[in-house]
């Protein structure tokens, strides 16, 4: 395991998923309900998240260079353009619906790994793990730097949350992680055309 590459997924799918309707999700629930049972159930649901993400990346990385640059390139820039553009209202919103459905849930834990299990499939945070994984050719790397990121940013929002967003607004969290992703679209656009 490369630590690097492990410390620089780990930076990167943080930022992505502080803005996420999950981590609001999480903060709503944590809020409400016992925050370890929260994070316990979150983890776990992002633990199979990351498994998935990483199996497609693995599998995309079997693609010629120049496909997968392009396919990099598309999904840093999507990430981008849904940082940037969507309104941080409403993520907020769609957090609260989801926290709404796990109250109702058999036990908190498992409304939480039910929350993130269905909320997350096809989200930035996994599409950008399975790109990673795709360009770095380590997915124990990728997969381990992924998997911590998700587990604290469930930490936060379940023991802290709500004082984290008090000294840093979700706006400015959206704006940096969509400048990053936007960043990292370009570089792939560089590579693609400069090969």
């Amino acid at each position: 395991m490369d630590v690097g590459t492990a410390i620089g997924v780990f930076a990167l799918i943080f930022v992505a998923e502080l803005p996420d309707k999950t981590m609001i999700a999480m903060l709503v629930l944590g809020s409400r309900s016992r925050p370890a049972l929260v994070w316990a159930g979150s983890t776990v649901a992002f633990a199979v998240h990351v498994t998935v993400a990483v199996l497609v990346g693995h599998a995309l990385a079997l693609l010629p260079r120049t496909w997968v640059l392009g396919v990099s390139a598309a999904l840093f820039g999507a990430g981008a353009v849904y940082l940037l553009l969507v309104p941080e209202r409403t993520e907020e919103e769609r957090g609260e619906r989801e926290a709404q459905r796990a109250r109702s849930a058999i036990n908190v834990a498992g409304g939480a790994f039910v929350v993130i299990l269905v909320g997350e499939f096809g989200d930035l945070t996994q599409l950008l793990t399975a790109n990673l994984a795709a360009r770095s050719h380590d997915p124990l790397s990728v997969g381990v730097g992924a998997f911590v990121a998700l587990a604290a940013v469930a930490a936060v929002a379940a023991f802290g949350g709500r004082a984290m967003l008090r000294v840093l607004p979700l706006a400015v969290i959206r704006r940096a992680g969509g400048v990053i992703l936007l960043g990292f679209a370009a570089y792939d656009i560089y590579q693609l055309v400069h090969g």
